[in-house]
C-alpha cells in the first residue's frame, strides 16, 4: 500500500515530501479507478480534470452497464458513453425516442430494454432502421405491446443476435417465430416465456423442419418455454431432430407436454439441464424414459410433479448419472427413494427436498453418508426431520446453503421447537 495526498506541502516523518497524486501515471489512476464501483467512478471524474481524464479511460469501464432513464434530451449522455467505452445499456423507463440511443450508441453491444411496457412496434421501427452488426444481446421481457412486426425488424436489422428475451411478450404469434428462423441464424439463447400464442408449428419454424424456414436456428443452445400452454409432445420431437446443440430447455408449467415427449428429450446428446416444474402430467414413466435414453442431464427440476415418486427416483438412479444440480421440491418422495439415488449420484452438489413431507432423519443420514460434495440443501416444510438428521447433514465437508424455512425441528429431550424459520450459510 501507498499513501498520496491531495496537499503537496505535507511531509512523511523521514523529512520526504508524500508523493501528490498528481505524480501518478494516468494508467496508473485508471487501474485504480477500474476497481471502484459505478457511482465511485462518476465521483471520481469530478475531482479534477486530470482524474477525469484517468476515469474516462475505456479499461475502466470494461463491462459496464449503464442504466438510464430517457426522460429529456441530453446531447451530451451519449458522446460520453461512446468516449468510456460503454457498450451495454438497459433502459429503465422510456419517455423518448429509442432512436437516439441507437444514434448515440453506434457500437451497442447489449440493449436491455425489460419492463419498458410503452415500447411499441411503432418506436421499434422508428429505431430500427439500418443494420446493426454489433448488437449480440437484446432483452423486450415483458414488454408487452411487442408484435411480430417487431420481430420483423429484429431479424432484418439484428442478424448478429445471439440472445433474445422475449419472456411476456404474449403477443408473439408463429409468425413471428418463422421470421426469427429466417433472420437471426446466429441466435444461441431464446426465452419465449409465456408466449400464449406459440404452438408446435412456431417450433417447427425454429428447428427447420417447415420449408418456409429454411435452416432455422439451429445454433440454438438455451429455450425457454415455460409457461406456453400450446406447446406438446409435437414440439419436444421437432426440437431433437433440428436443434442439435440444444443444452438448456425449460418447460415449466407446459401442461401439455407428458412422458412421451420426455423420448425425444432423452435422445438429445448436448441437453445438459431440463427444468419440468409443476407439468402435471410429468409421471414416474417419463424419468424411466429419460433414463432409457442415456441423458447426459446434469441439472433435472422436477418440482412440483405430484406424479414423480420413489419409482422415478429409482428410474433416475439407472440412467441419470451426471446430475449435479436436483430439484424435487412438492414430490411425493420418501426416504426409499433418497436411498436409490444415493447410490448413484455421490457428485450430487445442490438437492432441493422442500416440502417433501415423508422426508425423514433416517433420508438425512443417506444424504450425509452419501453425498458427500453437497453444496446446498433445500429443507423447506420437511415436517418429519428433527435435529437428530439435521446435525449428520451439517457434518458434509462442502455445505455452505442450507434452508430451513418453516421446519418444525424438535429437540428429543423436551420436545420443544428448535426453529420456525432458518437459513444457516457457511
Amino acid at each position: 500500500m501507498f499513501r498520496v495526498t491531495m496537499d503537496s506541502q505535507t511531509s512523511s516523518l523521514c523529512g520526504e515530501p508524500t508523493p501528490h497524486i498528481s505524480c501518478l501515471y494516468p494508467e496508473i489512476l485508471a487501474l485504480i479507478f477500474s476497481h471502484l464501483n459505478v457511482r465511485d467512478k462518476g465521483r471520481a471524474a469530478q475531482v479534477c480534470s486530470a482524474w477525469r481524464e484517468a476515469a474516462y479511460h475505456k479499461s475502466v469501464w470494461r463491462g459496464v452497464r449503464a442504466r438510464l432513464h430517457l426522460r429529456r434530451a441530453n446531447p451530451s449522455l451519449f458522446p460520453s458513453l461512446v468516449r468510456r467505452g460503454i457498450r451495454r445499456i438497459q433502459i429503465l423507463s422510456l419517455r423518448r425516442s429509442l432512436r437516439d440511443v441507437v444514434l448515440g450508441v453506434p457500437n451497442l453491444e447489449s440493449l436491455n430494454l425489460i419492463g419498458c411496457y410503452n415500447l411499441s412496434d411503432s418506436w421499434l421501427s422508428h429505431a430500427l432502421v439500418h443494420e446493426m452488426p454489433s448488437l449480440t444481446d437484446l432483452n423486450l421481457s415483458m414488454c408487452k405491446q411487442i408484435t411480430d412486426s417487431s420481430l420483423e425488424r429484429i431479424a432484418q436489422h439484428l442478424q448478429n443476435l445471439e440472445i433474445l428475451d422475449l419472456g411476456g411478450c404474449c403477443n408473439i404469434t408463429n409468425t413471428g417465430l418463422l421470421l426469427v428462423a429466417w433472420g437471426l441464424r446466429r441466435l444461441r439463447s431464446l426465452n419465449l416465456r409465456s408466449s400464449r400464442h406459440i404452438s408446435d408449428a412456431g417450433i417447427g419454424h425454429l428447428s427447420g423442419l417447415n420449408p418456409e424456414a429454411a435452416d432455422g436456428t439451429v445454433a440454438l443452445e438455451h429455450l425457454g418455454l415455460q409457461d406456453c400452454q400450446k406447446i406438446t409432445d409435437n414440439a419436444l420431437r421437432q426440437v431433437s431432430l433440428g436443434l442439435h446443440n440444444v443444452k438448456s430447455i425449460n418447460l415449466s408449467f407446459c401442461a401439455s407436454v407428458t412422458d412421451f415427449g420426455l423420448k425425444f428429450l432423452a435422445r438429445m446428446c448436448e441437453l445438459r439441464e431440463l427444468n419440468l416444474r409443476s407439468c402435471d402430467n410429468i409421471t414416474d414413466l417419463g424419468m424411466a424414459y429419460l433414463a432409457e435414453g442415456g441423458s447426459r442431464l446434469t441439472t433435472l427440476d422436477i418440482s412440483f410433479c405430484d406424479k414423480v415418486g420413489d419409482q422415478g427416483l429409482l428410474h433416475v438412479s439407472q440412467g441419470i448419472f451426471n446430475l449435479r444440480n436436483l430439484s424435487l421440491n412438492a414430490c411425493p418422495i420418501s426416504d426409499e427413494g433418497l436411498s436409490r439415488i444415493a447410490r448413484t449420484l455421490s457428485d450430487l452438489q445442490y438437492l432441493n427436498i422442500g416440502q417433501c413431507s415423508r422426508v425423514t432423519d433416517k433420508g438425512l443420514s443417506l444424504i450425509a453418508d452419501n453425498f458427500h460434495q453437497l453444496r446446498s440443501i433445500d429443507l423447506y416444510g420437511c415436517t418429519k426431520i428433527t435435529t437428530v438428521g439435521l446435525e449428520k447433514v451439517m457434518q458434509l465437508p462442502c455445505l455452505s446453503g442450507l434452508n430451513l424455512g418453516l421446519c418444525p425441528l424438535w429437540e428429543k429431550e423436551d420436545t420443544q421447537p428448535v426453529c420456525d424459520s432458518v437459513n444457516v450459510y457457511k
